[in-house]
């Protein structure tokens, strides 16, 4: 697509919403099209991630279809109240008058989303940005090209194009819409994207949330359920292909029980993946040759505990532990497959002390029965979300914010956290006329100073 379409589709949107701001009647009708067309094109969009990324309908349904389609139903239940003046208490000082914050939309929203769950990455934001009252053109990722076209299929059945677009196209189309005037940015992706994003948002001094990841840990204690443990860990690690941003991206185990919990870890990954993980045709493969080729690299033959095996043919690593310590290849960025490296420690005073010498992660996970060792982890670890004896569910929960912290993420979303991220909430005094109080108007008098130091105190 080239800049001239682009800069218009732009325009367009800015003119429209410049002068028809979507009342809260347009958006309740334009999220119960967009849920209506999703469940016509469900079969397309399965589909499309099958091709993609090699996604059972299932786990396409599971993963992204559902979780959009649920969204939209809380926006529907919630928006009349959300998008409702809230009044506010109103201080002596400002007496007589009534205060309150006005919900408004920012305007036009850039979406730019990522190729790991390229459907609901895309359009679950779009759910909070138009319940919010915005317009927005979304840019999704060229590494799923089938997920991308079927989306520009939705988008131009459910929206006119002055409401919702979408920009189709790589880095050139995508650095060419940062350099642009947008009033909200909202991105998931890597890290090192996610600051060329923050730089060109700031020459425009536009707000942006940023959606990252980081080395997510997964710490279990010898006081948790182990094969229960294990098989939570397993499905939250090996859900598509570990490509997953909250995905446990180490395993950091009580050195008493790791024999144990490997033996149930790989005990899990045959009951759920079958003996022949390659040959499952409903595991997910590698997105594609380049993200293949880092993680096959990444396997050092002589720290495989479990699998291993991999097919160049079809893009599919096998579920895989690895043993590992901290200056391993594997530990020092993102892994972001289905790769698990395991690490021990002594006492979780240890544990803590070496999560917090790394970046703050998006996600972290703790297995323990013991109460003082959950509290301890929780409120001595930074880090965006997680779960207690789970993992990856907390982003299930609609009344949970999603997001990262520092170098995992900016702002959060889903249900009423995702309304107010595209929100701006004007703080408004209105002052009534039938009195005036003296005391702030010069010339100021003892009297006057005596009446504000008994207002303001």
């Amino acid at each position: 697509m080239n800049n001239i379409e682009i800069n218009g589709k732009i325009e367009l949107q800015h003119e429209y919403f410049a002068n028809n701001r979507p009342s809260v009647e347009t958006r309740i009708k334009a999220l119960k099209l967009l849920y209506k067309n999703i469940k016509l094109m469900a079969p397309k969009i399965c589909e499309a991630l099958k091709l993609d990324l090699n996604k059972s309908d299932t786990e396409a349904y599971m993963s992204e279809i559902g979780i959009v389609l649920d969204e939209i139903s809380y926006m529907l239940k919630h928006i009349k109240q959300y998008a409702h003046i809230q009044p506010e208490s109103t201080p002596l000082s400002n007496f007589p008058a009534k205060s309150y914050t006005m919900p408004c939309a920012y305007g036009v929203v850039l979406i730019i989303s990522p190729w790991n769950y390229p459907f609901m990455l895309a359009i679950e934001p779009l759910v909070d940005a138009i319940s919010a009252g915005n317009t927005a053109i979304i840019k999704p990722s060229e590494f799923s090209p089938n997920t991308s076209a079927v989306i520009q299929e939705l988008i131009s059945k459910t929206f006119s194009k002055e409401y919702v677009d979408v920009v189709i196209g790589g880095v050139e189309e995508c650095t060419y819409l940062l350099d642009q005037d947008f009033d909200y940015i909202f991105f998931t992706g890597s890290t090192r994207v996610g600051k060329i994003v923050m730089q060109k948002a700031a020459e425009h001094f536009t707000p942006v949330t940023l959606e990252m990841g980081g080395k997510s840990p997964c710490i279990v204690d010898d006081s948790a359920d182990i094969k229960l443990t294990a098989k939570r860990i397993v499905f939250g690690k090996f859900l598509n292909a570990g490509q997953t941003c909250v995905a446990p991206d180490y395993l950091y185990c009580s050195e008493k029980i790791k024999d144990k919990l490997l033996y149930e870890l790989g005990r899990q990954i045959v009951l759920q993946y079958s003996v022949d993980a390659l040959g499952n045709e409903n595991y997910p493969r590698i997105i594609n040759e380049k993200q293949y080729n880092r993680l096959v690299n990444l396997l050092d033959k002589n720290s495989i505990l479990f699998g291993g095996k991999f097919n160049d043919k079809t893009l599919k690593i096998e579920p895989t532990i690895l043993d590992a310590n901290f200056d391993s290849e594997i530990m020092q960025n993102e892994i972001f497959g289905p790769l698990l490296p395991i690490l021990t420690f002594k006492t979780i005073d240890e544990a803590i002390k070496n999560v917090n010498k790394h970046n703050k992660p998006l996600a972290l996970y703790i297995f323990s029965n013991d109460k003082k060792t959950q509290e301890k982890v929780l409120n001595n670890c930074d880090f965006g979300g997680g779960c207690i004896n789970d993992t990856i569910m907390h982003i299930a929960n609609h009344n949970l914010p999603f997001g990262g912290i520092k170098q995992s993420g900016i702002g959060a979303y889903h249900g009423k956290h995702g309304f107010d991220t595209f929100t701006h909430y004007k703080s408004i005094v209105h002052k009534y006329n039938w009195l005036d109080l003296p005391m702030r108007y010069q010339p100021f008098t003892k009297l006057k100073e005596k009446l504000i130091k008994m207002f303001l105190k």
